[in-house]
C-alpha cells in the first residue's frame, strides 16, 4: 500500500515551506491542505495537533508529526531514497540541529519583532536581526551551503526567510544585502534549486498579507 501523505499548512509560513522543500527534495508526493489559522482552524488540525493547534503537521498513514523541525528530520528518515538532509556524522548532525534551534529562537523572533513593533522595541528587534544574520554568516563562511557543498538541513530551515526579507526591510527601513551580502548570494544560490523556487511564497503578496493581518489586528 502507498504511503498517504498529507500536510497541513499556510501558504506563507515559513516553518511550512521548511516541510514542503524536504518533500520536494525527497520526491514525496502529498496532500496539501491550507489552514486559516486566524478565523476558522480545521477540525482535523486540533485533532492532529491538539497541544499546540498550529502548522505545519504532516500526518503520514494517519499519523501526525508535528514541528516543522522535527518533521524534516522525520521525512529524511522515512525516505531515505534520495539524497540526506542531515549529515550522517553524529558530530555534523548535532551542529546542525543546534544552529536550526538557534534559527527558531533567534532569528524568527527577532525578525518577528521587526515589524510587529515600533519604536525602540523596534531598533532593538533590527539590531538582534542582524546580530543574529552575521552570526550565521560566520558559520557559513565560504562554502556554498551550511551542509557544505551539499544542501541541507540548515538550510532548509533558514531559507524560507529569504521571501520574507523583503517585509522586514519595509517595516524596518534597512536592505539585507547592505549588511549581510554573504548571506543574499547563498539564498540567490539556494534559489537556483527547484525545491526551493518553486515553493516559497512570492515577498510582495507575503507583505501584503502582513499589511492585512496589520489592518485587522492589533500588534504588540
Amino acid at each position: 500500500m502507498a504511503d498517504k501523505v498529507v500536510l497541513l499548512d499556510t501558504w506563507a509560513s515559513m516553518f511550512g515551506m521548511r516541510v514542503r522543500i524536504a518533500l520536494a527534495e525527497k520526491g514525496v508526493e502529498y496532500e496539501y491542505k491550507e489552514e486559516n489559522l486566524i478565523r476558522n482552524k480545521s477540525p482535523l488540525l486540533l485533532q492532529m495537533n491538539p497541544v499546540h493547534k498550529k502548522i505545519p503537521v504532516l500526518i503520514h498513514n494517519g499519523k501526525p508529526i508535528c514541528e516543522s523541525g522535527i518533521i524534516v528530520q522525520y521525512i529524511d528518515e522515512v525516505w531515505k531514497g534520495k539524497a540526506p538532509i542531515l549529515p550522517s556524522d553524529p558530530y555534523e548532525r548535532a551542529q546542525a540541529r543546534l544552529w536550526v534551534d538557534y534559527i527558531d529562537k533567534k532569528v524568527y523572533h527577532a525578525s518577528k519583532r521587526v515589524w510587529t513593533t515600533d519604536g525602540d522595541k523596534k531598533e532593538v528587534a533590527k539590531k538582534e536581526f542582524f546580530e543574529s544574520l552575521k552570526q550565521l554568516e560566520e558559520v557559513l563562511g565560504d562554502k556554498p551551503y551550511f551542509g557544505g557543498d551539499t544542501f541541507g538541513f540548515v538550510d532548509v530551515a533558514l531559507i524560507p526567510f529569504y521571501c520574507w526579507f523583503y517585509t522586514y526591510e519595509t517595516f524596518g527601513g534597512f536592505k539585507v544585502e547592505a549588511e549581510c551580502p554573504k548571506l543574499i548570494s547563498w539564498a540567490k544560490r539556494c534559489m537556483q534549486k527547484e525545491s526551493v523556487s518553486k515553493t516559497l511564497a512570492d515577498e510582495k503578496e507575503v507583505y501584503e498579507s502582513v499589511l492585512d493581518y496589520k489592518k485587522k489586528f492589533v500588534l504588540s
